[in-house]
């Protein structure tokens, strides 16, 4: 079912070969398959079907933005698939190998480039990362960076590692083993260059950066109030767990724990210090982001925020969010701000119920852009609680990809394009997924950059 009604559907790649991969160059529909009856024949039950997504899009009359939108989500620390999926865009033409050896197109100077969360975590260079992405900045790009839950998890380990009080001990552990090659990073590019060795012995780090056999008993009488009991016993059980993961990913790793903490105490200082060098990324980062009827996110939305867009809107949403990371990181990560970059719908996540999705129609939001699922064969068009998301996260990082049995680089991006076509761009898939929203919606012309 591979067409290509406008051959400049598919976006000029200039400059891929200076980071491998391969591209697709000819488009498909998306969905591909018209009704439910064409998928269940197949088994192939990857998009709804176009029948089910103009039944939900009749009696909606879409704003659509009037600038392009390149949506790219979960980098997890792969500059390689980060420039990849930029090329990918047709925003960025790579001029050489060098990281910095890039320009924007016309395309890219004109456009909103949206960095959808989980930019850290995993590897393999997660500095490298946030210096390509600040160098996209400094190009000039329209930037847009939303906070992913490995992005803040990082960040409530660096502010909270070290506090004694239950509610703060483990947060150190709770970053988990996804976090040590950050550290080796941090601990190659600013601590070994000095000569250092007087590292603190391991049982130092332990009682200084560890909880204590106290926490366990402590910890769920502590933030009772917060986390629901059955969360609360999983987040035990999983402390318990991290606590030999990480030292066995620092052993691995050739990292003594004395190691881990002259690298913490430089990640203090580097992301959360006054002029370090990294300390931008956070304080750049959005919950969301809304433009027209397409509402932007890490995840998705339960139904108190979805209340609070109807009812206060998004700029409230993200001037409260960043209130939070000010006053109380802790109870961000665990709320339901903190729901916006962790659900997967799950029973054990926080609802979102046909009060919620009522309000993001009242809200005039139509569509969920999003990412933090990791999917394996391009984006995808699903319903979730009666509300159309579009799926990003493409698995495009090297350590995901690994896990996942894909083969090849990475890479990927969507395309939300101001003339009413949206594309999934993928090294995963073989065509780009065009959609054209007028088949199903009836566009009302929008500014973006509300």
């Amino acid at each position: 079912m591979t067409y290509d009604p406008h051959p400049s559907l598919v976006p000029t790649y200039r400059g891929l070969e200076h980071h491998g991969g391969q591209l697709p160059g000819a488009a498909e529909a998306w969905p591909r398959y018209r009704t439910r009856l064409q998928i269940d024949k197949t088994g192939e039950s990857y998009d709804i079907a176009h029948e089910e997504l103009a039944a939900y899009a009749a009696d909606k009359p879409i704003d659509w933005p009037d600038r392009t939108i390149y949506f790219l989500c979960d980098m997890h620390a792969d500059t390689d698939a980060f420039f990849r999926s930029l090329v990918a865009s047709g925003g960025v033409e790579k001029t050489g190998p060098g990281d910095d050896a890039f320009r924007l197109t016309r395309e890219g100077e004109r456009a909103i480039f949206i960095i959808g969360g989980d930019c850290l975590d995993k590897g393999p260079d997660n500095l490298r990362l946030l210096r390509a992405i600040r160098a996209l900045i400094e190009r000039g790009a329209d930037v847009e960076l939303l906070v992913g839950n490995h992005d803040l998890r990082a960040m409530v380990g660096f502010v909270y590692g070290g506090r004694r009080e239950p509610r703060y001990a483990h947060l150190f552990v709770r970053m988990g083993k996804k976090s040590v090659p950050l550290y080796k990073e941090l601990f190659d590019t600013y601590v070994a260059p000095s000569g250092r060795r007087d590292f603190l012995s391991d049982d130092e780090v332990r009682r200084r950066l560890f909880h204590d056999e106290s926490w366990y008993e402590a910890f769920p009488d502590e933030v009772s109030d917060l986390i629901q009991a059955n969360k609360i016993a999983k987040e035990v059980d999983r402390i318990r767990e991290k606590v030999h993961e990480l030292q066995d990913k620092a052993d691995e790793m050739d990292m003594s724990l004395g190691m881990v903490h002259a690298a913490f105490e430089a990640a203090r200082e580097v992301f959360l210090g006054e002029g370090g060098e990294h300390r931008w990324f956070f304080e750049r980062m959005k919950l969301c982001r809304k433009y027209g009827s397409l509402l932007f996110i890490h995840a998705g939305v339960d139904d108190v925020i979805a209340g609070l867009i109807r009812e206060r809107g998004i700029h409230f949403v993200n001037e409260e969010f960043r209130r939070l990371i000010d006053d109380d990181l802790f109870g961000l990560y665990h709320g339901a701000f903190g729901n916006a970059f962790r659900t997967k719908y799950r029973p054990s996540d926080r609802p979102f119920t046909d009060e919620g999705l009522q309000a993001m129609h009242e809200a005039g939001i139509y569509a969920i852009v999003h990412g933090h699922r990791n999917i394996l064969r391009g984006q995808r068009m699903v319903l979730r609680g009666g509300m159309l998301n579009f799926e990003c996260d493409v698995s495009v990082d090297t350590n995901t990809r690994i896990l996942e049995g894909q083969r090849g680089p990475g890479g990927g991006v969507t395309v939300i394009r101001p003339d009413g076509h949206v594309l999934g761009i993928s090294t995963d898939h073989p065509h780009v997924k065009h959609f054209d929203v007028r088949t199903a919606f009836r566009i009302h012309r929008s500014r973006a950059g509300r």
